[in-house]
């Protein structure tokens, strides 16, 4: 993995061009050669870090959706910017303001509708997505709150009287 000297091995050029792209590996390399004048040991350390990190990247999407989103530029194109927005995962919805299991188990069904109209469709939308009550996704896409309220429901009345078959 590395020379004598502790550097990594030198590449030839069109090996660096076809890991890195034709100006980027070259100026990390030349970068790193010239530090190594300097100071070797550093060069060394930035070297395996890189060589590290770019192969995790590879790797793990999430990494790499990670470390683009840190490093990159204020003046970054707004192409790059919306290319980024697309390939990275769509953020998590807020948890819902309680949980509906509890609410029936505690105070039935009645309560539950009750509670449940008092909140917003969006409300609703974070206790679905919470609670992974919407394996056909469709009711994400509901606009009428009393239909987002009645899958709501029916899912927890479903999985509160599972298992009371074996009962």
């Amino acid at each position: 993995m590395t020379e004598a000297g502790g550097m990594p091995p030198k590449q030839s050029p069109s090996s660096r061009s076809a890991a890195f792209g034709p100006s980027t590996g070259a100026q990390v390399a030349a970068a790193i050669d010239e530090l190594a004048k300097i100071n070797p040991e550093l060069a060394t350390r930035l070297a395996r870090l890189t060589m590290v990190l770019a192969g995790e990247s590879v790797r793990n999407r999430r990494l790499a959706n990670s470390l683009t989103v840190a490093l990159s530029s204020a003046g970054t194109s707004t192409h790059t910017q919306a290319k980024q927005r697309n390939t990275s995962r769509r953020t998590r919805r807020t948890a819902g303001p309680w949980d509906p299991f509890m609410v029936y188990e505690q105070e039935g069904e009645g309560e539950l509708r009750r509670r449940l109209a008092d909140l917003e469709l969006e409300q609703l939308r974070d206790i679905i997505a919470e609670h992974g009550m919407d394996n056909d996704r469709l009711a994400m896409k509901w606009k009428d709150v009393n239909r987002v309220i009645d899958r709501i429901v029916s899912r927890v009345v479903d999985r509160a009287a599972k298992g009371d078959a074996f009962r």
